[in-house]
């Protein structure tokens, strides 16, 4: 799995992010089952900033997942400063990719793509990209462009 090294990273959102003790495992790492919660953190950041969830489910949709990789480079402890970072991989006309990485002490600690789309509140089906986020995104990659 290969995360864009560039610094072409569309929306993307930074969360420093607190190890816990009940993240631990018997091995004194944080458990596998860890970073998901943290794709969820960063997730709910990323709508925080860039499509407020609220609003999605006012207009009668919300995002969906279907799908996680996740591959861990190195173990973090408890004492190490851990930060994530998402962004809007790729946006497609029924469903949107998010790529993330993960540093324990500005190390590469790991790597995830997430992919998912939006359904309908009512029947929960899946519907378009909503058209402002597809147009946020192309704002993005206009601006690169220009640079």
């Amino acid at each position: 799995m290969l995360v864009n090294n560039n610094l072409h990273r569309p929306l993307e959102v930074v969360l420093e992010i607190p190890v816990r003790t009940y993240d631990i495992d018997f091995m004194g790492i944080v458990s596998n089952i860890v970073y998901i919660r943290w794709l969820e953190d960063l997730r709910l950041k990323f709508l925080d900033e860039h499509w407020q969830l609220n609003q999605q489910i006012e207009q009668g949709y919300a995002p969906v997942l279907a799908g996680t990789e996740i591959e861990y480079k190195r173990p973090i402890k408890i004492i190490d400063k851990v930060i994530g970072r998402l962004w809007l991989g790729n946006i497609g006309r029924l469903k949107w990719t998010v790529q993330a990485e993960i540093l324990s002490n500005n190390k590469l600690a790991a790597v995830a793509n997430q992919k998912g789309g939006f359904v309908s509140l009512q029947n929960n089906r899946l519907i378009p990209i909503p058209e402002e986020l597809q147009k946020k995104y192309l704002q993005h990659q206009q601006g690169i462009q220009k640079n």
